[in-house]
């Protein structure tokens, strides 16, 4: 049985198609809709890589819609 508690578990930083980061114990196969970022580590190094990498947490699709709408506007990028 995997337990998340171990420090002996290593975790690859992963993303989705929406650029969605998670962590996921490499014992595990990565899910569905995943990929992995090339980033590796202990729990604590891989939480630390998401909370600097993942600085807008709007999922793309927002993001581009956001961004056309201000476009349509006139109000260009914001």
């Amino acid at each position: 049985m995997f337990q998340d508690d171990d420090d002996k578990v290593r975790y690859d930083v992963v993303i989705n198609d929406e650029e969605q980061y998670s962590i996921w114990p490499q014992i595990r196969e990565v899910p569905a809709g995943w990929r992995t970022t090339g980033f590796s580590g202990s729990k604590e190094e891989c939480v630390t890589h998401v909370d600097e990498t993942w600085t807008d947490m709007r999922p793309l699709s927002l993001r581009t819609a956001m961004a056309g709408a201000a476009e349509e506007d006139g109000a260009g990028p914001r």
